[in-house]
């Protein structure tokens, strides 16, 4: 079950929100109940078989937790929380690489084991990532072990970030499960911020993934730099508001029960160099890395060679994380080749450079990782970037093309480049105040769920890009 859908906004979350509401506000563990036993259906509905993964997962994180608040020794806590890892990678390892494992071996030796179809949660990298940051922050002592094993399982299965993120770590919530007061200021702003999410979802990355989407299916002969650029560019765009909606969407809803999430994304692409991008993209699973890989590996504490090796690892980790195929491994060596020179000495030339520099530069870059992140197989991401820079131009039907596109896309081109940077946002926030523009605000708002309702009613294009990882 996807945010964007009716079955979600007119039966699961209403559902959600009544037998919620109707508890008084001081019966905190019914109310936490209720949204387990949600949050365990709304998984249930996707994923019947993967529960029983997750729900292994939520116990060892259970365990191990105990067991590391009883231990009497550093040796004790350290082999409670060893194992508790293993075991999570062990999961997350099976069902997620053992095909792309099985398919190198068999090409690198020339062999012909059967390769095993194991069908993957949905969500494991973030509820697998999500258990291991509470075993390794309780292990840290930076949080007390949670005695209440359903509230664990609070944590871990809260359904607006399970299936793909924002990753939200135990101590930025650990407090509000057990107890939080949900106001009507909260609930206000959280539906307003579901509201902006599911219209970046349907106004703006499901129009342009359409178009990304046919130009990336074309063959390499029909493939011309001109449709290859729109499309790089209208991927960009798609994975921005397909992911930066759906946490909005997250952010927003937990809000409206009382949680206070982290922030995910701030406009990354007004970004001036790679290593700016990544401390605005994918927040939860940059300080996730930084915080539980590239810190404990010594960081930058080790000299520059130490921290440069540290980057390596950690960027490609962070490829393999996104998915066992090959490009997602190029792409994170991609970015940590750029992280590399930034390191060495681009960071300190583009510190000297004009703004606009850096602005281009880095967005470049950022647009031919889109390209290596998109592109299925090592073979396609050449021709993409063949077309993009080397291909030849169709002409007149190049031109036509375009005309085409401005027509039925220019208003969602412009609106996704307006909606990218921080513009609207502080225009909104400078009257928001005022009367008038609330109530400007309020017609906005309606317009906004109106119009990605009919989106949704009219489109069968729906996918949310981060549910495969």
């Amino acid at each position: 079950m996807v945010f964007s859908s009716f079955a979600f906004l007119f039966v699961f979350f209403p559902a959600v929100l009544l037998c919620y509401f109707v508890i008084r506000q001081r019966h905190r563990f019914a109310r936490n109940l209720v949204l387990l036993f949600f949050s365990l259906g709304f998984y249930l509905y996707g994923e019947p078989k993967g529960i029983f993964v997750m729900l292994a997962v939520i116990a060892v994180s259970y365990v191990s937790a105990m067991a590391m608040e009883r231990a009497k020794t550093r040796a004790g806590r350290r082999w409670a929380m060893g194992l508790a890892v293993a075991a999570m990678v062990a999961v997350l390892g099976y069902y997620k690489y053992t095909g792309f494992l099985v398919e190198n071996v068999n090409g690198l030796f020339g062999l012909s084991l059967p390769v095993p179809q194991i069908i993957m949660p949905i969500g494991i990298s973030f509820f697998t990532f999500q258990s291991m940051s509470y075993v390794l922050d309780v292990y840290r002592e930076t949080v007390p072990a949670q005695r209440n094993p359903l509230y664990v399982a609070l944590y871990v299965t809260l359904f607006p970030q399970l299936v793909a993120g924002p990753i939200v770590r135990y101590e930025t919530v650990a407090q509000e499960i057990v107890s939080r007061r949900e106001t009507m200021d909260d609930f206000y702003a959280g539906m307003t911020r579901f509201i902006v999410g599911l219209g970046k979802k349907m106004l703006l990355a499901n129009p342009l993934g359409e178009v990304a989407a046919d130009l990336f299916g074309l063959s390499a002969l029909a493939l011309t730099p001109t449709k290859a650029w729109i499309g790089a560019v209208c991927f960009a765009l798609q994975i921005l508001f397909d992911f930066s909606g759906y946490s909005d969407m997250a952010i927003g809803m937990g809000r409206m029960f009382g949680f206070h999430f982290l922030e995910n994304f701030t406009f990354p692409y007004i970004c001036r160099s790679i290593t700016d991008f990544w401390r605005r993209w994918h927040i939860s699973l940059s300080t996730w890395f930084r915080d539980y890989i590239y810190i404990p590996l010594g960081g930058n504490r080790k000299g520059k060679a130490r921290q440069l090796l540290n980057l390596l690892i950690v960027w490609t980790l962070t490829g393999f994380w996104h998915g066992a195929s090959w490009n997602f491994v190029l792409w994170g060596l991609y970015f940590a080749a750029l992280l590399i020179l930034e390191k060495l000495f681009l960071g300190r030339l583009l510190d000297r450079l004009p703004r606009a520099v850096g602005h281009v530069y880095a967005l470049f870059f950022v647009l031919i990782g889109w390209v290596i992140f998109n592109c299925t197989s090592l073979a396609d991401i050449g021709t993409y970037l063949h077309a993009m820079f080397a291909g030849t131009s169709a002409g007149a039907a190049d031109w036509q093309y375009v005309q085409w596109f401005l027509r039925q896309y220019g208003l969602e081109l412009l609106a996704a480049v307006l909606v990218s940077t921080p513009l609207l946002q502080r225009a909104v926030a400078r009257w928001k105040d005022r009367p008038l523009a609330r109530l400007g605000w309020t017609v906005w708002l309606l317009a906004v769920f109106g119009l990605s309702l009919l989106a949704l009613a009219s489109s069968s294009f729906n996918p949310f890009i981060y549910f495969r990882f």
